[in-house]
C-alpha cells in the first residue's frame, strides 16, 4: 500500500469523529494531497447512492466530496441499516446482502474481514492518504473479539491513532485515559495523540488537565476543538435526530414527522438551509400545531412506522390538517405511506399482505424484494398546482427503495433522465410525493414550493452541494486555527 494513514477513533459514539474526518480530508485535499475516507463498518439509516448505483453511508459521501472526489462503496465496504428488533439490512460492497440478528452478525464478521481489506488495498493503491474513521469505541471489550473497525483496522495498517472525545458530555479526561487504558499494550502504542471537541467556554481552563493527561500518558493532545455551531454537514448518527426537535427556525414552519425508523433524514436540510424556515421534528400529534407544511421523510421499515403513526394519532392529525388545507409531502417511504395502500405478497416487511394506507394520493405500493438503488436527474412536467407553474426545472436526486409505486394517474411529476416518470399529486397539487432523495437540494425546484406555501423568498439561492462546499472549507479553517498541524503532518509521515 503506497497511501498513509491516521485513524480517528473515539471514546464514545457522537464524539465528532465523522466531522473531524471531514475536516482533515478537506485539509490534506486543499494541501495537495490525494485524500480518500474509509470507514469499515456504518450503522445508519442515512444513507447514499454512488454513479455506479452502491449503497453507501452518509458520513463517508460528505468526507470523499470534501477530499474533492466521488464517493465509493470502497471507502464503506459494510453498512448495517437497522430493521428494528435487534436486526438489520447487511449492506455489503454497496449491495444488501442479509437481513440479520446482532448475533448472527457477530459470527459472520469473519468473512466480511476480507471485504474490509480489499478495500484498503484498492484504495491505498490509487490515493497518498487515507482518513480512517472508527465506530463507537475500541474499548468497548465484550465486542473486541468481533472488531473489524476499530483498532483491527488499525493494527492491520499500522496506522497512527487519534483518539477524540466530547468535553461537553463531561468527564472527558476520564474516558479518553480509560479508553487508553483498556487497549492492548501494541494498541496502545498505535495512539499518537488526543483531539478534545466541541469545546465550550474558556481555553485556559483546560491546560492544566493536558498537561496531567499528557503525564498520565505520555501521550500530546493534538488541539482542543471548539464548538461549532450551524455546521452545514449531513448528520448520520441516529443520536442527532433523537437529541434534537429542531433543525432551523424561521417564521414559516415546517413539520418533518420523527419515525422511530427515519432515514435519509437529510432531505431537510435543504429546507433547513433557507433563511427565515423552521424545520421541526415531531413525534407526536400535540406537537403538530398548524404547521405550513409537512414532510413525511423516508423510512428503514415503511409498514411499522405507518401503523406507529396510526397508533398514536399522528396520522389522524396529518389526514386532518391536510384536509384543511396543509400541504403533505412524502419522499421514499413517506411517499409509499400517502397512497391508498402497500402490499407486501413476499413479506418483505409486514406480515400482513395488504396494509391500509393514509389515502392522500391515489396510488399503491408493491413491495419487491429487489432493492432500486440508483442516481438520476430530470426536470419537472407536472401540471397539478404549483408544478404547472415550473415545467422544465431540474431535479436530481437518489432513489434507495424497495417496492413500485402506480397510480391510475399517468401524469408524473418528474420526467427523470431515463425516461422513466416519477412522483404523483392529488387532484389539486397540494399533496404530492416522489422518490427521489435530495428533490429539494437544487434551488430552483426548493424555492418554488416554498414560495407556493407561503415562504417570502429572500437571499440568492443556492444548491445543498454549495452549501456543503462551503461548510467543509469553514470546518477546515476552523480546525486548522485550533489543531497542531505540525505535529500532525509528522505523525501521518506527510
Amino acid at each position: 500500500m503506497k497511501a498513509k494513514t491516521l485513524m480517528l477513533q473515539g471514546t464514545s459514539s457522537d464524539v465528532g469523529k465523522s466531522v473531524l474526518a471531514t475536516g482533515l480530508c478537506r485539509i490534506f485535499y486543499r494541501m495537495g494531497y490525494s485524500v480518500a475516507p474509509f470507514k469499515a463498518q456504518n450503522m445508519a439509516l442515512n444513507s447514499y447512492v454512488t454513479m455506479e448505483g452502491g449503497e453507501m453511508g452518509r458520513a463517508q459521501v460528505d468526507q470523499a466530496r470534501a477530499a474533492g472526489m466521488e464517493p465509493s462503496v470502497d471507502m464503506n465496504p459494510v453498512l448495517l441499516k437497522p430493521e428494528g428488533n435487534s436486526r438489520s439490512q447487511v449492506v455489503v460492497m454497496g449491495r444488501p446482502m442479509v437481513t440479520l440478528s446482532a448475533m448472527d452478525y457477530h459470527s459472520r464478521k469473519v468473512e466480511l474481514w476480507r471485504s474490509v481489506t480489499d478495500s484498503l488495498d484498492r484504495l491505498g493503491e490509487r490515493h497518498d492518504l487515507i482518513v480512517i474513521e472508527g465506530a463507537g469505541s475500541p474499548a468497548e471489550i465484550n465486542l473486541k473479539a468481533n472488531d473489524i473497525v476499530n483498532m483491527r483496522v488499525a493494527s492491520h495498517l499500522g496506522s497512527p491513532v487519534l483518539l477524540v472525545g466530547d468535553i461537553d458530555r463531561g468527564g472527558v479526561f476520564a474516558s479518553l485515559y480509560g479508553t487508553l487504558e483498556l487497549l492492548e499494550e501494541k494498541e496502545k502504542e498505535l495512539v499518537r495523540g488526543f483531539i478534545i471537541n466541541k469545546f465550550r467556554g474558556d481555553l485556559s481552563l483546560v491546560g492544566s488537565g493536558l498537561d496531567m493527561l499528557l503525564n498520565l500518558t505520555g501521550k500530546p493532545t493534538l488541539g482542543v476543538i471548539p464548538y461549532l455551531s450551524d455546521l452545514g454537514i449531513a448528520q448520520e448518527d441516529s443520536v442527532f435526530l433523537e437529541e434534537h426537535d429542531r433543525l432551523s427556525r424561521g417564521s414559516l414552519d415546517l413539520v418533518a414527522i420523527r419515525y422511530p425508523r427515519t432515514s435519509n433524514y437529510d432531505d431537510l436540510d435543504a429546507l433547513a438551509m433557507e433563511p427565515d424556515v423552521g424545520v421541526r421534528l415531531v413525534d407526536s400529534p400535540c406537537d403538530m400545531g398548524r404547521p405550513d407544511g409537512i414532510i413525511l421523510p423516508g423510512s428503514k421499515s415503511t409498514v411499522s412506522d405507518l401503523l406507529w403513526m396510526r397508533e398514536n394519532g399522528l396520522e389522524a392529525e396529518i389526514l386532518a390538517l391536510a384536509g384543511s388545507g396543509v400541504p403533505v409531502v412524502g419522499i421514499c417511504g413517506g411517499f409509499q405511506m400517502m397512497g391508498r395502500a402497500i402490499w407486501d405478497g413476499d413479506r418483505v416487511e409486514s406480515s400482513d399482505e395488504c396494509v391500509k394506507g393514509m389515502g392522500l394520493l391515489d396510488s399503491v405500493t408493491s413491495f419487491k424484494a429487489e432493492k432500486r438503488t440508483v442516481r438520476t436527474k430530470g426536470t419537472v412536467r407536472g401540471r397539478l398546482g404549483f408544478f404547472g407553474e415550473i415545467q422544465g426545472v431540474d431535479v436530481e436526486g437518489y432513489e434507495i427503495h424497495m417496492g413500485r409505486t402506480d397510480s391510475p394517474i399517468k401524469d408524473g411529476l418528474f420526467l427523470l433522465e431515463n425516461g422513466d416518470l416519477d412522483g404523483i399529486a392529488d387532484p389539486e397539487g397540494l399533496h404530492w410525493g416522489t422518490y427521489l432523495h435530495g428533490i429539494f437540494d437544487l434551488p430552483d425546484f426548493r424555492r418554488s414550493w416554498l414560495r407556493s406555501i407561503g415562504w417570502r423568498e429572500s437571499g440568492h439561492g443556492i444548491s445543498l452541494g454549495q452549501h456543503r462546499n462551503r461548510a467543509f472549507d469553514r470546518l477546515a479553517d476552523h480546525m486548522e486555527e485550533h489543531m497542531d498541524m505540525g505535529e500532525l503532518r509528522r505523525i501521518v509521515g506527510l
